[in-house]
């Protein structure tokens, strides 16, 4: 039996592949199902008394303390509504520190005692829970023997049904924290973060002469890179099952170097898988709008709609859950690690984002002449002081050792912070550093040669792929975030760095309104002041270039190149300082979240470890002694018969087995020093020594992958993984 009976089996079942029943009425309308599936506010209008009703939204929309004496109402409702539904169970969903999502459910079936049952469903069990605290990551905080934890009912994100064949679940977003308060999840300091952001935005907006001015909310919209692979060949790969990426793969003879994927037509198994997630994401309210093939083959892209930041992350963790979910019921696996395959572009989670409110709308809307437009010109003044000053915590929030893989690689921007402007705003704010800005480069039209077609408009400026950072018209887009994080990280950051940013902003112009300084004046002044003290992390050139790395560094920009550089962000007293300033963590929750970064890095990097280990030692090294031996055999019988023997070829094979023997060696070796460190000093001694012993193992594994016989290999390739769906 040849070693690679299982590969070719696994072909033969993705060309014999065929597509599930549609999921849904084709001659459906789209537009009739959105958000079918949630209790939105337009359902609660129509189900709740109006008193309880203008509470819940007066919460939900101004950020106005939830009354609990309407708990009951709402709970009642919405249980009504769930059964109406064929919904028989309801679950607390909280986002615990593993990244994933987590949900307990129970049943609306309460027994009284004479062989019946009653369906019931209370405010108190709506409002809170009381999941295991012990049992997820904490840092410390809760000890096996201090289990209790409580999840709390986030009236600002909606309730929705999660449909299965058998049965569906209403779910009920929550914070989730221990019993003696700390956050034990992304949510909570999301919602904290938050609130310090929206008050020191509406202090601004007080100063610029708005009255009662209505909710701030920052907004999000991330755009989701993935892989898309058969099922049948990830079933082969121990690598990508458990680790989520390949430890091993000799590069194809084509990757992405043609550009032929990116936006290219979209294969009609992966359209398929498309349709029946956006229907899905549409009934659940989620406003899936673009999709598109990314640069690598196999890898794919969808972007949504700007929502409420918490919204957004909520929403997020749903979308992955739904894809993963509708990608195996069309036998495929949907990968979302930053790094799954080496040598083509990893993936990303590029975070847009903005903030604002209903009656000011978008505060970083710059106008047609934004050297006119103070309001805005202070706002992104307020983002580019929060940047320089806190590019480290930003760095942070991306940091997993999976986004190493990816970070300062072609499709990824660099580990140094800086922000891209464009043309137009760089200019505005070179003028207001000169003294004052008086005029604003224009939108131009694009003459393209073709009488036929009508005036294609031409931005102020550019776009930057290279910057982690950069405003794109009316947002700015964190480019760093990788594929498979939960957006709430980064978000927490930038609402808190903001909230110190506008703080400052909002106290410089009040003292010097306070000192008689006329308010254009005063706003001059700071615009200059903050141009001044942070103009550093303005950066309008290639991210990539050595010479940038270099200019950074005389600039005193950090460059946290990976995730062990970056955790101890967390523990400076800078970050100390800004998180309790603005409740937003606490000294325990920083602690815990820095305990869980390391223990999660150290977690990983064991895994592939014992994973490099393990494909090499039982599949990899096998067949290249079978093929070894096979060469020698020849050489052998060839001089025999008296024939010429060639036995360059065996020599070669022999070096590199001799190589992963070594390889082997040395990551053993490795992997049994880590157990003399702890903490940190481990992470440190992983990224410095497992690290390298892995990619020896790799090195010699997929060079003897370009020479060793195809009957003998028996792990799929990744010409088989990328080009065959």
């Amino acid at each position: 039996m040849t070693a690679n009976i299982h590969r070719l089996a696994a072909i033969k079942d993705v060309q014999a592949y065929e597509a599930p029943a549609t999921f849904f009425d084709i001659a459906e309308e789209t537009g009739s199902v959105f958000g079918e599936n949630v209790f939105s506010l337009s359902v609660m209008k129509k189900r709740l008394p109006k008193s309880v009703f203008k509470s819940v939204a007066a919460t939900i929309q101004k950020g106005d303390a939830l009354d609990p004496a309407v708990a009951d109402v709402v709970a009642s409702a919405m249980k009504d509504w769930a059964m109406e539904k064929g919904v028989t169970h309801y679950a607390h969903v909280f986002y615990p520190l593993t990244g994933l999502t987590a949900e307990k459910h129970d049943s609306f079936m309460e027994p009284v005692g004479d062989g019946t049952a009653i369906w019931e469903f209370q405010g108190k069990t709506l409002i809170q829970g009381e999941p295991d605290a012990s049992s997820f990551p904490n840092g410390g905080i809760r000890a096996t023997f201090e289990a209790r934890g409580y999840t709390g009912w986030d009236v600002q994100s909606p309730a929705y049904i999660l449909e299965n064949p058998n049965g569906n679940t209403l779910c009920i977003p929550t914070i989730f924290v221990s019993m003696t308060g700390e956050a034990l999840d992304h949510k909570t300091p999301l919602l904290r973060s938050q609130k310090a952001m929206a008050d020191q935005a509406t202090r601004v907006l007080e100063l610029f002469g708005h009255k009662d001015v209505d909710n701030v909310v920052s907004f999000c919209g991330p755009e989701q890179e993935y892989f898309l692979v058969d099922s049948s060949f990830v079933n082969l790969r121990p690598d990508l099952l458990n680790a989520g990426r390949t430890l091993f793969g000799a590069k194809p003879p084509k990757g992405q170097e043609f550009d032929d994927h990116y936006f290219g037509a979209i294969p009609d198994r992966v359209l398929a898988f498309m349709h029946d997630t956006e229907r899905a994401l549409f009934k659940l309210g989620i406003p899936a709008k673009t999709r598109h093939n990314e640069v690598a083959p196999g890898q794919f892209e969808i972007a949504p709609v700007f929502e409420r930041s918490n919204i957004a992350s909520d929403h997020q963790q749903m979308l992955m859950s739904i894809f993963r979910s509708v990608a195996k019921q069309h036998g495929m696996e949907c990968l979302f690690h930053e790094k799954p395959f080496a040598g083509v572009n990893g993936s990303g989670k590029h975070v847009n984002f903005s903030f604002g409110n209903n009656t000011q709308g978008n505060l970083l809307l710059p106008g047609e002449n934004p050297h006119d437009n103070a309001q805005f010109l202070v706002f992104c003044a307020a983002i580019i002081r929060a940047v320089h000053l806190h590019g480290g915590l930003l760095r942070l929030s991306v940091a997993s050792a999976g986004n190493d893989h990816r970070l300062g690689a072609n499709e990824a921007p660099p580990a140094i912070i800086s922000i891209f402007l464009g043309d137009q705003l760089a200019d505005v704010f070179d003028q207001i550093a000169k003294g004052g800005a008086t005029s604003s480069k224009q939108k131009g039209i694009l003459n393209v040669g073709v009488d036929t077609l009508p005036d294609l408009t031409k931005d102020a400026g550019d776009r930057n792929r290279t910057s982690p950072f950069a405003f794109t018209g009316n947002r700015f887009e964190f480019r760093a975030a990788g594929s498979n994080q939960t957006v709430a990280a980064p978000m927490v950051i930038i609402n808190t760095i903001m909230a110190e940013a506008l703080e400052f902003c909002a106290n410089e112009l009040e003292a010097a309104v306070t000192d008689g300084t006329d308010f254009n004046a005063a706003v001059q002044h700071l615009l200059a002041k903050i141009v001044e003290n942070h103009g550093a992390v303005i950066f309008n050139g290639n991210g990539y270039s050595e010479e940038w790395h270099a200019e950074a560094e005389t600039r005193g920009l950090k460059n946290l190149r990976t995730t062990v550089d970056s955790l101890p962000e967390y523990l400076i007293p800078e970050s100390r300082e800004l998180f309790s300033k603005y409740g937003v963590f606490n000294e325990a929750e920083l602690e815990s979240r820095f305990e869980v970064g390391v223990e999660q890095y150290v977690m990983t990097l064991v895994v592939e470890a014992n994973l490099t280990a393990e494909i090499a030692q039982t599949t990899i090294l096998p067949a290249a002694i079978r093929f070894q031996t096979e060469l020698a055999q020849n050489v052998s019988a060839l001089k025999a018969a008296g024939v010429e023997a060639d036995n360059a070829d065996l020599l070669a094979v022999s070096a590199l087995v001799a190589d992963l023997r070594a390889g082997l060696a040395g990551l053993k070796v490795a992997v049994a020093g880590a157990h003399e460190h702890a903490g940190i000093a481990e992470a440190t001694y992983l990224r410095d020594s497992v690290i390298p012993a892995m990619a020896a193992v790799r090195a010699a594994a997929d060079a003897l992958e370009d020479v060793v016989a195809d009957d003998l290999w028996a792990l799929p390739t990744y010409q088989e993984m990328l080009y065959i769906l």
